[in-house]
This record gives C-alpha cells, sequence and structure tokens, in this order.
C-alpha cells in the first residue's frame, strides 16, 4: 500500500502535544512528514524534555498511524526538544545597591595568604580616613570577620525601613559588618549546597540597612568557585582586589583569581594585588628583611599580569595577635602596621578613583548552566 501524506497529517490531528493542549498538527510541533511505500518518516518538535513525553508521542504517533492509516506501515519518528532555558534555581537578580557607591571584592586564590586579616584592616584603614565603610563576610564555609571585629556574640537587629523589615548591620571600629557567623554558632560546621549558601548571600546583600557606604567591601572564600560567581551575578562589582604571598605555590593560585575576573564575560576591573607576608623583620635587627616565602613574587606577578601592586604587608607577629582579640592591627597607631595598611589603602582608593573615571559602570553578570557547565553572560 502506498501511503498519502494528507491522510498521514489528518491522523496525526487527532494527537494532543502534551503539555500544550493542541493536537500537535495545528500547534506547529509537526514539522514534517515523509512518505514512500510503506514508509513514514515524521518529523517533531516538542517543548517538554523529559524522556516520559517524548516516549509518549513516539507511541501515540505510531499507534494513531497503524490504527487509522495503515497497520503495517513502517514509522519513523524524529523528535527534537525545543524546551525553554531553565532558569538557574541559585539565579540572583543583578542590581546595584541604593546608597552604596562603590563594591570592592578581596580574593585570594588559596586559602591561608591573610585575606580576612588584609580586608579586615583595609577597612579599619578606609574608616580612619573618613569613609563610610561596610564589610559583607562572604566566606560562608570559614567566617571569621566577626572573631576579626571583636563581634562575634553580637546579633543583627531588625530594623524597619520604608516599610520593610531589614538587617542592622553589627558595628565596630566605624565598620558596619554583616557574616553569616553571626547566625550560627561558634562550633557549627556550615554545611550548604550551593543554592542555599546564595540564598544567604542574597539576604545579607539586599535585606540588609546598610544605609549611605562609600565602600562595601566584600571577602570572598579563597580559590575560585560558586559564591565568587554568585556575588558578581548579585552585584556590580567595582573592582577586586587579590591577596597573595610571595611563595610561587600561592602566586600560581593568585594568577588563577586575576584571570577569572579578567575573563571577557566577567570583567571585573582588578584593582591590584597585595603582597602579604612579604618579608620579616625581628624586632632586635629592624634594619633586617628576611623573606620567608620569597622575594618580590607578587611584584613580579602584577607586572607580569600588567596589574598594579597596591603594596606589601611585612609578617609581623603583631597583626596575628590583633585580629585574634578583635582589634585589626591598622589601629594600632604610630606603628608599621598602620603606615603600611594607610599606604596599600590609599593606593586601593586612587585606583578606585582612575578606574571610575577611565572605566564605564561594571555590568552584574548572569550565569546560566548548560551541559554540566557554567556560561557566563552579561544582564
Amino acid at each position: 500500500m502506498k501511503l498519502n501524506k494528507q491522510n498521514i497529517i489528518e491522523a496525526l490531528k487527532k494527537i494532543t502535544v502534551p503539555g500544550e493542549g493542541q493536537n500537535m498538527v495545528d500547534s506547529g510541533a509537526v514539522t514534517n512528514v515523509v512518505t514512500f511505500a510503506d514508509e513514514v518518516i515524521v518529523d517533531i518538535t516538542i517543548k517538554n524534555p523529559s524522556l516520559q513525553a517524548k516516549k509518549k508521542t513516539e507511541v501515540e504517533i505510531l499507534q494513531t498511524i497503524h490504527r487509522e492509516v495503515y497497520e503495517k506501515a513502517k514509522i519513523k519518528v524524529n523528535i527534537k526538544v525545543d524546551a525553554p532555558a531553565a532558569k538557574p534555581k541559585n539565579e540572583i537578580k543583578g542590581k546595584p545597591i541604593p546608597g552604596i557607591k562603590n563594591i570592592i571584592a578581596v580574593a585570594s586564590g588559596k586559602g591561608g595568604v591573610g585575606k580576612s586579616t588584609v580586608t579586615a584592616n583595609l577597612a579599619v584603614s578606609l574608616a580612619k580616613m573618613g569613609f563610610q565603610v561596610g564589610l559583607l563576610d562572604a566566606d560562608i564555609y570559614g567566617p571569621s570577620i566577626p572573631i576579626m571585629f571583636d563581634v562575634a556574640s553580637e546579633r543583627p537587629l531588625s530594623v524597619n525601613v520604608e516599610g520593610k523589615s531589614k538587617m542592622k548591620p553589627v558595628e565596630n571600629y566605624g565598620v558596619k559588618v554583616l557574616s553569616i557567623g553571626f547566625f550560627t554558632k561558634a562550633d557549627q560546621a556550615v554545611i550548604w549546597r550551593g543554592p542555599m549558601a546564595s540564598k544567604a548571600l542574597n539576604q545579607m546583600i539586599f535585606d540588609a540597612a546598610w544605609g549611605e557606604l562609600d565602600f562595601l567591601l566584600i571577602d570572598l572564600p579563597p580559590g575560585t568557585g560558586d559564591i565568587h560567581l554568585s556575588i558578581m551575578q548579585a552585584l556590580p562589582i567595582t573592582g577586586a582586589v587579590v591577596v597573595s604571598t610571595p611563595q610561587t605555590i600561592a602566586l600560581a593560585d593568585a594568577k588563577k583569581g586575576v584571570a577569572m575576573f579578567q575573563q571577557d564575560n566577567i570583567n571585573v576591573p582588578v584593582l591590584g594585588i597585595i603582597e602579604n607576608m612579604a618579608y620579616f623583620t625581628p624586632e632586635e635587627l629592624p634594619e633586617n628583611k628576611y623573606y620567608i616565602f620569597g622575594k618580590e613574587g607578587a611584584k613580579h606577578l602584577a607586572e607580569d599580569l600588567e596589574v598594579p601592586l597596591l603594596g606589601e604587608v611585612p609578617l609581623v607577629q603583631s597583626i596575628r595577635e590583633a585580629g585574634d582579640v578583635g582589634r585589626p592591627a591598622a589601629l594600632q597607631t604610630a606603628s608599621v602596621i598602620e603606615e603600611a595598611f594607610e599606604e596599600i589603602t590609599k593606593a586601593v582608593v586612587q585606583q578606585v578613583v582612575y578606574r571610575n573615571k577611565a572605566l564605564p559602570a561594571t555590568e552584574a553578570i548572569k550565569i546560566t548552566t548548560m551541559a554540566g557547565c557554567s556560561a557566563i553572560k552579561k544582564s
């Protein structure tokens, strides 16, 4: 029996497209029908990507043609899925925060290089210069900022802002602070998947009463991962600062950190690199410098990557001690540490001023997941 294309189409009109309520011909799902002798080829496009929907569609086509047209027909069904892109579960809508002029991300390629210590001291140095400063501890799995600011036992209060309940950041040393550490017990591990961590960050960013800020510093987790993308997706970052020690291993990871911000589809300006633990000077030998972790590694990296070296922080015991007791070392007046952080902070401010004059505003990024890989687009 020679099959007729029109008979096939009329038969297919009796089949409803899964989830659409129309027959597959009138809905446009059937894109092509080819008949030859006792063979039939049906091309169809559906929007439901599930295996069950595809199988159901194929079976209904086979049964309908066999029943309505020719029971011995040889049928091939080609099903194409044209599903709308799914919205990522952990997507945070990128938007600026009213009242915040500059958002600075502080990152490191690896842990243990003193990123949080540097962030805390940058924050208090900015406050000492007269700026309005906020600090968001985005290190979800290892929050240390509450300890460094001696506010570990504090809890943010709820305040009413224009009819909405907001979190009031905890304030000390002239810096407004929010951290996941305020909402967990000291001995409680934060065991969250990416979407949960992103939701917590979303609340601390947009459900907080930050007020008017010249700078919001964000202490990112070590490495390059989900939290970093969530932050850059949530906020238009003014610029990034990368912290490293002079050690070769740390520099290799710092290079990856810089590369992350410089990717074409992320394009967050790198304000510069800070070298922590640059050298050690004993009190009894104040003129001597011992380069325990290597010499000028961050300087050479900055030159290679063509980004500024913002300054060096010496390896001094009092920096660690100050952080442990909750009083950042940059608060020590007339000290080598105060001077070092003051110079670094001035360099950061200068780079921000230059960046704001020379470059357009940074956009937040939109992140989608395709075939198990991250695809990053500008929103």
